[in-house]
């Protein structure tokens, strides 16, 4: 069965981190790159991190029905899950493996139905999520705030996934992430 595992969390709560360490030790996974007409952060790239574009170009591929699902998350920045992905990692005999935000991870579920796992990473707390968004150094203090606002909205929608994993210690949420992957590809 071509089957799909999806992660989701507010920014920073480690989902990439943990998405990043499953991808590099479960040879069975493949990532889908999904697609966003913001700008590239220090290190990202273009058909390997993101499909980098402008707005323009992202809304006439809206336009032309090139994507699963899309949605622009922040005033002019759009994210989307090209339909493309699925079939190029089924095509090579895996399982496809989706980082997507809370409302892209759940129009996905509703997508895939039972062939989908979809996982919600939580923070241990607001105030930890701060901390890391923060501590990122990435992102000015209006952004961190943005996320903020953005997240506590998120956080309501957990209890619609089909798990959840408190990130509070990465090597459990790593391990607890492997354990529910592994019972998953192995149903039918």
């Amino acid at each position: 069965m071509e089957k799909v595992i999806i992660f989701s969390a507010p920014s920073g709560s480690g989902k990439t981190t943990v998405v990043q360490h499953l991808l590099a030790t479960m040879p069975a996974l493949e990532f889908s790159i999904s697609a966003t007409s913001r700008a590239p952060r220090a290190g990202e790239v273009c058909a390997k991190d993101y499909y980098f574009m402008s707005s323009d170009e992202f809304k006439e591929r809206i336009d032309r029905g090139e994507f699963i699902e899309w949605e622009e998350v922040y005033p002019g920045k759009y994210y989307g899950t090209p339909k493309s992905e699925p079939k190029r990692i089924w095509g090579s005999g895996k399982l496809v493996l989706f980082d997507v935000d809370v409302y892209g991870g759940l129009s996905l579920k509703k997508i895939f139905g039972d062939r989908a796992l979809l996982l919600f990473i939580m923070p241990p707390s607001l105030a930890e999520l701060r901390r890391r968004l923060v501590g990122r150094s990435t992102d000015s203090l209006e952004v961190i705030n943005e996320r903020m606002a953005r997240a506590e909205h998120e956080l309501s929608f957990s209890s619609q996934f089909d798990r959840v994993i408190v990130n509070d210690r990465l090597d459990q949420t790593i391990a607890e992430a492997e354990q529910i992957i592994n019972e998953f590809a192995g149903s039918r």
